[in-house]
């Protein structure tokens, strides 16, 4: 069912709360936000959007895991510096979520003024969903408009719990996030891909249960793949095994087979005698005669080009999950090999999940070249899985 969108919403001239997600490192200072302020920026055509309209922009985000508590690092106001620098004008900060204080603040705003409120985890009622704080969020303000497409997936009282107390839409990215993600999953075009990655085997396999009949490619990087190529018969020397994950791996490759999707693992991988940034010696080894010991940290070049290879030939392409320890310079080229290759590609759909696979498009400088480049690594996720999302059912239908 489609929701309400926020063109749907009537927001001219009225106190309208947003709730954004704009949980970014921040422990560098401004300075090391801007390298990583996707999010910030992901948030833009909304704000914009209230702005043009004569809005009251009162915005709301979590920040890091303070527990229900206030932690000094983790305030709001340096995220807050950042977007003043992108919207190019003023963002007040204040150093509280409800109360007199917000009252106050919310009072004295213009039209198209925008605020920005305290981490809303510093409050316990946040992450338990409390209907009295949820209440006491909605009480200034006259609307709701969720664009926190990174929380959707939890129901919070700034996410679900808010939509009892106001009128209620979805803001411009998470209408985004929705629209492309849905696409590609319903409505593919064909030849289609999902090139896999990141750590963990248990982490994709819901994703794979509800979109492996729909693919003509499948391809598998990163730790996954370890538990894939052990599953295989392969010595995978001392990476490590998801173990209870070996017969769902088998079970994967019996079903691509069976539907004739084209499974591709490397053949070749970057190997270190330790689990390290810099460890005492690499090498590039056939998957068959990985040393006891030795650990699997990326794709080799020769892997890297032949999943590239198959990925010129699709239309549509979901990936989700770095092809080595990107985090370690030496073991990123995998990864940044094959990030180059989709975002050369034409007349493609890119959906990029989010998290790591986000974190490492932004960094590479590739973030134009993809459709879509999501917000949110478990909401995107879980999307993709065919969950329905809390944040987003909350909210009224079209």
């Amino acid at each position: 069912m489609a929701k309400r969108t926020l063109d749907q919403l009537d927001v001219a001239s009225k106190k309208v709360l947003v709730r954004v997600d704009f949980n970014v490192p921040i422990d560098q200072g401004i300075e090391g936000i801007a390298l990583y302020d996707q999010r910030l920026r992901a948030t833009l055509p909304t704000i914009r959007y209230l702005i043009d309209q004569g809005s009251r922009v009162v915005l709301c985000s979590h920040l890091g895991r303070p527990n229900g508590k206030v932690v000094e690092g983790l305030r709001l106001a340096p995220v807050g510096d950042r977007l003043a620098m992108l919207l190019e004008r003023p963002v007040k900060s204040v150093p509280e979520i409800i109360g007199p204080v917000v009252e106050s603040a919310i009072s004295e705003m213009a039209p198209g003024d925008v605020l920005l409120l305290e981490n809303l985890r510093f409050h316990p009622g946040e992450e338990k969903n409390d209907g009295a704080f949820a209440c006491e969020l909605a009480d200034t303000v006259d609307c709701f408009v969720m664009d926190a497409f990174a929380v959707a997936h939890r129901a919070h009282a700034s996410t679900t719990g808010i939509t009892k107390f106001l009128p209620s839409a979805m803001g411009l990215l998470v209408q985004r996030e929705v629209e492309s993600m849905g696409r590609a999953v319903e409505s593919p075009e064909k030849p289609m891909a999902a090139l896999l990655g990141g750590a963990k085997v248990s982490d994709k396999i819901l994703l794979l249960d509800n979109m492996l009949e729909n693919l003509d490619y499948l391809l598998i990087g990163g730790g996954m793949c370890v538990t894939f190529l052990h599953a295989m018969g392969y010595s995978t020397g001392a990476s490590r095994i998801e173990e209870d994950r070996l017969d769902f791996a088998r079970e994967i490759m019996e079903r691509a087979e069976a539907a004739n999707i084209n499974l591709l693992l490397p053949d070749y991988v970057v190997i270190a005698n330790e689990f390290a940034a810099d460890p005492g010696e690499t090498d590039v080894m056939h998957v068959g005669d990985v040393p006891d010991g030795w650990y699997i940290m990326d794709i080799a070049p020769e892997s890297a080009e032949k999943f590239s290879q198959a990925l010129a030939g699709c239309k549509t392409i979901i990936w989700n999950g770095p092809m080595g320890v990107f985090e370690m310079p030496r073991f990123s080229q995998g990864t940044r090999t094959v990030a180059d290759a989709i975002a050369g590609l034409s007349g493609v759909t890119t959906v990029v999940g989010g998290g790591s696979t986000a974190e490492a498009v932004e960094e590479l400088g590739l973030m134009d070249k993809m459709t879509h480049v999501s917000t949110g690594g478990g909401a995107s996720l879980e999307f993709l899985e065919g969950k329905e999302l809390p944040g987003i059912a909350a909210l009224p239908d079209a």
